[in-house]
């Protein structure tokens, strides 16, 4: 597993619909080892292994992440902002930010009333937020700063104990790196069916990436690569949420949307390794990538595997680097051993 390229990715902003910049980093890597590599425009990369195998395996991360964006600057400076994706207002409070502005990132901070002045009010909301960037007025920050601009919390990527990592964006940049190890795993194997590992866009907001790849490729089956809300720490329900932790392997979901014998394939590669699996319930929809890949074109039979994540959409966004290994291998074998001649259709 690159260590190394895993921290690239994570130390790039990719506010959803601003994916540009990670997304030629992830084209670059993949370069190396990939019979060819695409784009669509959607803005999605697509790295291809043996591209004429009829048999055709999508396998996608999602690069983008949670964000805001820049709604207004009033007349002494303040920039206030839409929220891009699931980002939440009492999280935000006293963050640094990094505005992607026209003329390059520009640093703020989110203000935060003194205790002294009646503290935070209790129901806040989004539109009570503002960027305080240092300007002195409206003209000042229009140098830097334009309405549209997006931007991301200023989060460094922190290393805690037990291989474990935390900071932002980790939903799901670590998507997008590991079907991105799962095409270098594959790419000096003898396989029996395409590989398309992509790294889609716009997922937190429209998931329109994953239909522009599932709609170009036409995948036989498709399986997206996402997070999901691990339950293992203080005052989460496991009762109501189920039990889902860090260390104890992928996540397979099991629903109305998802292949069954996807997850058999899955469950007995799993089995081969000697790897523990988790399972979620997603008995309407996924909510992830798969949702819209399985409806484009003439229907994909897909599945979920996602890693286990603490404190989904914050700063501190928490994962077992363990778990992302596991979760390349158990990829990695299954698609290896595919015939090529799986038949999908759940009454065969």
């Amino acid at each position: 597993m690159n260590n190394e390229f895993l921290n690239e990715l994570l130390s790039t902003s990719s506010p959803s619909g601003n994916e540009e910049a990670i997304q030629l980093k992830w084209r670059d890597y993949v370069k190396a080892f990939a019979d060819e590599v695409r784009t669509d425009m959607a803005g999605n990369v697509i790295g291809v292994l043996n591209p004429n195998a009829p048999f055709k395996v999508l396998i996608a991360g999602h690069c983008d992440e949670i964000g805001f964006m820049v709604k207004r600057i009033d007349e002494n400076g303040f920039i206030y902002v839409e929220k891009v994706g699931g980002i939440s207002p009492k999280i935000a409070i006293g963050m640094k930010v990094s505005i992607l502005g026209y003329n390059g990132p520009i640093t703020g901070v989110i203000g935060a009333n003194a205790e002294h002045h009646g503290g935070v009010k209790e129901q806040l909301s989004f539109e009570d937020l503002y960027i305080d960037c240092g300007a002195k007025n409206k003209k000042e920050m229009e140098q830097f700063v334009q309405i549209g601009d997006l931007g991301v919390y200023k989060r460094d990527l922190e290393h805690l104990m037990n291989n474990r990592i935390s900071g932002r964006g980790l939903d799901n940049r670590t998507g997008a790196f590991i079907v991105a190890e799962v095409l270098r795993e594959l790419a000096n194997q003898d396989l029996n069916v395409g590989v398309y590992a992509v790294s889609t866009v716009n997922e937190e907001t429209n998931m329109g990436g994953a239909y522009f790849a599932g709609a170009g490729i036409e995948p036989t089956m498709a399986i997206a690569c996402d997070v999901t809300f691990s339950t293992d720490y203080p005052s989460v329900s496991r009762a109501k949420h189920g039990e889902i932790d860090l260390d104890k392997g992928p996540v397979l979901a099991k629903g109305a949307p998802i292949n069954k014998k996807i997850n058999a394939l899955l469950e007995k590669s799993a089995k081969t390794l000697n790897i523990e699996l988790q399972y979620e319930l997603t008995p309407r929809n996924t909510g992830t990538d798969a949702d819209k890949m399985r409806l484009s074109g003439k229907g994909v039979p897909v599945a979920l595997v996602s890693l286990p994540l603490r404190y989904m959409h914050s700063p501190v966004e928490t994962v077992s680097l363990t778990d992302i290994e596991e979760e390349i291998k158990l990829l990695s074998t299954m698609i290896k051993h595919l015939t090529g001649d799986e038949d999908l259709n759940p009454l065969s």
